[in-house]
């Protein structure tokens, strides 16, 4: 038998310690503080999954107000001590959601990954999942981080580190004392690529927040200035590409980047990080961040599966008519672009 118990921080950390499992950083306790900052989000809970009194997972939620509405969001959780079958995954989530209407009956549905198409679940509703990412083995000499990419990422970072006019460093100090100038080149990034970036504070929160600990920004610069720039998160011995930014008018463009890149993962391996993933691709079930892989997949070899988002509705009834008005939304969209 399956079932959630709510637990304290200290525990929660304690527990996850303890268990020897790699911890997302979206599932720590200061990433909790960090989504206390941005409106309309606040901590919810750390839950323990036990099976016959022995734990089986782990995951932390915030609430997140849209719309109207409110809905959980476990960000890579929950955590698994092994894999799960489908029927225990099942189990586990039912188990949740009863937890859920005791706890509070306000939530709609929980947004977490989930690596079986189960029918108690559904494809998210506003964001684009993911179910493969591209993850850098950065242990050894930099040479061995550099056998290990495809051919093309080899060509392409030797090429960066032969023509790219750019200087590479740790630059988390400066960021945390004035992020103005990086957030300027997001900004440039947002408008060449078609999306919104966040608000400056969301980034400056972040650096603040998770500390030089668990978050870290490398740059390149030409002439002074920077031209590209990565956020990068650490839980443990793993790294994770978060955010990244470039300018456009920077000659070969993608091999400054590439250069940086590498330089962040010489580092990382360097201080004893064993592997940097790169954060999300397309593939044939999610094709939606397909533009990503062909500058993203040339850093290793092989990708690497992942379980992704989806919706595990609460109120049933309610959930069903978020899908009727999204849908009615996207009609009206699609007429507009018409």
């Amino acid at each position: 038998m399956i079932e959630v118990r709510e637990l304290d921080r200290e525990t929660f950390e304690a527990q996850l310690d303890a268990s020897g499992v790699a911890v997302p950083i979206e599932q720590t306790g200061v990433w909790m503080d960090l989504e206390e900052t941005i409106p309309d989000r606040s901590f919810w809970g750390h839950v323990a999954f036990l099976e016959d009194g022995a734990p089986l997972g782990w995951a932390s939620f915030a609430d997140y107000l849209t719309h109207g509405y409110h809905y959980l969001r476990s960000h890579h959780g929950p955590i698994w001590v092994r894999a799960l079958s489908e029927d225990e995954e099942r189990e586990a989530l039912k188990a949740l959601v009863a937890f859920i209407h005791k706890r509070d009956r306000k939530q709609a549905f929980v947004r977490l990954a989930v690596e079986h198409d189960l029918d108690i679940c559904r494809p998210t509703l506003s964001i684009i999942p993911y179910d493969e990412t591209v993850i850098m083995d950065v242990t050894g000499t930099p040479e061995d981080i550099l056998s290990r990419m495809k051919t093309r990422g080899r060509r392409d970072v030797r090429k960066a580190l032969r023509e790219s006019p750019a200087t590479y460093a740790d630059e988390t100090e400066q960021a945390r004392a004035s992020f103005a100038e990086y957030y300027d080149v997001m900004v440039e990034t947002a408008e060449r690529d078609g999306f919104s970036p966040s608000p400056q504070s969301d980034y400056e929160n972040m650096l603040r927040i998770l500390g030089p600990e668990h978050s870290r920004v490398f740059a390149g610069r030409v002439d002074g200035k920077v031209v590209t720039w990565t956020i990068a998160t650490v839980s443990g011995a793993h790294a994770v590409r978060y955010y990244g930014a470039s300018r456009s008018d920077v000659p070969n463009r993608n091999f400054v980047t590439d250069g940086l890149i590498y330089f962040e993962a010489c580092t990382f391996g360097a201080e004893g990080i064993v592997d940097y993933d790169m954060m999300g691709i397309g593939s044939d079930t999610y094709p939606g961040l397909s533009t990503l892989n062909t500058f993203k997949c040339k850093f290793a070899k092989d990708t690497v599966h992942v379980a992704p988002d989806r919706d595990l509705p609460v109120k049933a009834a309610f959930y069903a008519s978020l899908k009727v008005a999204k849908k009615g939304l996207d009609a009206i969209r699609n007429r507009r672009k018409g």
